[in-house]
C-alpha cells in the first residue's frame, strides 16, 4: 500500500497528495506523515513546487477534517458508533467527547500534526459534542497548515534520509503521546486527592 501511494505522489505530484490526505483526514489509516516527508524530498529535487505541496496538502486535510466534523454534527452518535465499528475502533463515544471538550482548541491543533492518528476521531466527537464550528475551523486550519509546513520542510531539508527521519518522528510521536497521557493522569490523580481531602 505504501509503495502504491508513494508511486501515485511521485507520478501525479501535489494533486495526488491532496486526494490522499483528504481520504486520510476522513479516517482511512494512511501514512500521511511519510507522504508529506516524501513530498518535501520531491520539492528539494525540483519535482514538486513547495507552495503547491503545502497548499494542497493543507487544503486536503482541512477538507477531510470538515467532512468528519459534519458527520459528527449532523449524523450524531449513531453514525459515529457505526463508523468506529467500520474502522475497527469501538471507542466509548462519551469518553471521547469528554476528552474533546477538555482539550478544546489546543487539542484540535495538536491532533492535526503531532498526534495525528487521533485527528479523525476528534473531528467526529467535536461535531457530536457541539464544539462551535468557527473555533473548530480556526484550530483545524492552524494545525493542518502547521503540519504541512513542518513535515514537508523536514523532507526538504533531510531529503537524503527520508525513511530514517520517518522512523525517528514515529518514535517521537509515541513518546510525546505517552508524556501527555502521564500528565493527564497525574492531573486527574491530583484532582481526586484534593477532592478526598475536602471530604
Amino acid at each position: 500500500m505504501n509503495d502504491q501511494l508513494l508511486a501515485a505522489v511521485s507520478q501525479y505530484g501535489a494533486p495526488a497528495l491532496f486526494g490522499i490526505v483528504t481520504i486520510a483526514a476522513v479516517g482511512v489509516p494512511l501514512p500521511i506523515t511519510l507522504l508529506l516527508i516524501v513530498a518535501g524530498s520531491m520539492v528539494s529535487q525540483g519535482a514538486m513546487h513547495l507552495g503547491w505541496a503545502i497548499g494542497l496538502a493543507g487544503a486536503g486535510s482541512i477538507l477531510g477534517d470538515q467532512a468528519g466534523y459534519a458527520v459528527g454534527r449532523w449524523g450524531g452518535p449513531v453514525v459515529v458508533t457505526k463508523l468506529s465499528a467500520l474502522f475497527g475502533r469501538r471507542a466509548s463515544l462519551e469518553a471521547m467527547e469528554t476528552k474533546a471538550k477538555a482539550w478544546g482548541g489546543p487539542g484540535i491543533f495538536i491532533t492535526r500534526w503531532l498526534l495525528s492518528p487521533l485527528g479523525p476521531w476528534i473531528n467526529l466527537v467535536s461535531g457530536t459534542a457541539g464544539y462551535p464550528w468557527p473555533r473548530f475551523l480556526f484550530w483545524d486550519v492552524l494545525g493542518e497548515l502547521t503540519g504541512a509546513v513542518v513535515y514537508i520542510s523536514l523532507g526538504w531539508f533531510f531529503s537524503d534520509r527520508v525513511m530514517a527521519l520517518y522512523a525517528v518522528l514515529g518514535d517521537l510521536s509515541w513518546a510525546i503521546a505517552a508524556l501527555l497521557a502521564a500528565i493527564i493522569l497525574g492531573y486527574q490523580l491530583l484532582a481526586y486527592l484534593r477532592r478526598t481531602r475536602v471530604r
